[in-house]
């Protein structure tokens, strides 16, 4: 039955591509069921895997395709063919050459395999949405798609905390892939909100995203989202300010100030329920034994997708103290650097690290580039998303699940889309000849940023 699914899926790509051809106006419609298939393709089973091993302990347990991986090839070849060249790939496409690499250091290579294939889907999301993103239309549609499927999950989330649950993870199966999830929201949506007076859905990003952090009850994700909130404030005020940001961030602080009694409501809920039987034990730091441990004896890594395990045969759980018990001897380190440095060596951990740090690098240096340009403050709120996942990470493994780097892939897209629409990649000379059609042609006065969030007013 997968196989006439895929071949169903296959049949039908031609058909969605050249109705895209020939719609263009529907672009955004389209890129906002984009937006929300992230936070629905497992509740709705819009994937399948032509190879799976669903007894495999690795995170990636076969050779998945999405209904998101259909669309995103439709997107990129209804795109004119010169229009198809899409920046921010290379680190992970690098770093898959690291995992297929990593292949000869373990003995089920094919279960390697499955790692890379789900990051060539990755590079495939970005290339899709980098290319049409470069539309300011289809970069809005995206964003309110996103907003939609965390306002869903906050919805879902307060279903279940008035059915008693303590920690909710909506639909996702877990708090904290939800609250990891949030971060791609929230901060983006936020700063599309201090850029545009156009926000009559823009205020359900922060509203639902906040709502769904507290409803997680997990102190990661509320620590760095409330951080993420000040920072995304700070960076969009230091870069323009303007009285509509000032506004803006005072609602804000006072919308932070208003969940802090919410969130230590949900906290205290959560651990007066939960008591330590285990003594000293602390996982969280035998997984980390663990896996450095692993490192060090494996300098190339032990394979992708092999933590569990190597960890099991080569006793490092047994050695790290992690405690004999189906849950935890199957789970993965609770650090997504330290996971890449076992599975593919210190050279994958350097690649894993510029993966997520380039695309920052790239979004802040082209939002004070053109400070005038509202869309720059959207860039500030992207880089805050990855820069906020990067520090959970330390804390969590879950950026490895395919839901995650499908979320991760639209934040680079969007920033790769945004930087070449701005003309972040275009020869001084040229930049300075069309420089006129810009929106950072905005006057310098003291009014420049509201001047400038009127353009962005005007998009669809």
């Amino acid at each position: 039955m997968k196989w006439i699914a895929l071949l169903a899926m296959l049949g039908l790509l031609p058909v969605f591509t050249g109705w895209l051809r020939t719609n263009p106006r529907q672009l955004p419609r389209v890129m906002a069921v984009f937006g929300v298939l992230p936070f629905v393709t497992n509740t709705w089973h819009l994937l399948l895997a032509p190879i799976s091993w669903a007894y495999w302990p690795g995170f990636v347990k076969g050779t998945e395709v999405t209904l998101i991986d259909v669309i995103a090839i439709a997107l990129i070849f209804s795109a004119p063919p010169r229009q198809r060249r899409a920046h921010l790939r290379w680190p992970v496409l690098t770093y898959a050459v690291m995992v297929l690499l990593s292949m000869a250091q373990n003995d089920v290579p094919m279960s390697t395999f499955f790692y890379v294939w789900q990051l060539l889907r990755v590079a495939l999301v970005i290339t899709a949405v980098a290319i049409v993103c470069r539309d300011p239309r289809a970069m809005r549609g995206l964003i309110l798609g996103l907003i939609l499927g965390i306002c869903f999950q906050a919805v879902m989330s307060l279903k279940a905390h008035a059915q008693g649950a303590l920690q909710s993870g909506g639909t996702l199966g877990h708090q904290n892939l939800l609250g990891m999830l949030t971060h791609f929201v929230i901060f983006p949506s936020l700063a599309m909100l201090l850029a545009t007076r156009k926000s009559r859905w823009l205020w359900l990003g922060p509203i639902g995203g906040l709502m769904a952090v507290v409803l997680t009850a997990s102190r990661a994700t509320i620590g760095f989202s409330a951080i993420g909130v000040v920072l995304t404030l700070a960076l969009s005020m230091l870069r323009q300010p303007s009285a509509r940001k000032t506004t803006v961030a005072l609602a804000g602080v006072l919308a932070l100030v208003a969940a802090a009694p919410l969130a230590y409501v949900t906290l205290g809920a959560r651990f007066s329920q939960h008591t330590d039987d285990s003594g000293d034990y602390d996982e969280r730091a035998a997984f980390e034994r663990a896996a450095a441990a692993m490192a060090r004896d494996h300098p190339l890594g032990v394979g992708g997708n092999h933590y569990a395990v190597i960890a099991n045969t080569g006793g490092y759980s047994e050695r790290a103290g992690v405690a004999a018990v189906f849950g935890s001897r199957s789970a993965h380190v609770h650090n997504a650097f330290l996971l890449a440095a076992a599975e593919t060596g210190y050279a994958g951990l350097a690649v894993f690290v510029l993966m997520l740090l380039w695309p920052v690098w790239v979004a802040l240096r082209c939002a004070w580039r053109f400070r005038r340009d509202p869309r720059g403050d959207v860039l500030l709120g992207l880089a805050v998303s990855l820069v906020m996942v990067s520090l959970h990470s330390k804390y969590e493994w879950i950026f490895v699940l395919f839901i995650t780097q499908y979320m991760y892939a639209i934040a680079v897209g969007l920033i790769a889309g945004m930087a070449a629409q701005m003309g972040y990649w275009t020869p001084r000379a040229r930049r300075r000849t069309a420089g006129a059609d810009r929106a950072d042609a905005a006057t310098d006065d003291v009014q420049g940023g509201d001047q400038a969030a009127e353009k962005m007013d005007k998009i669809p």
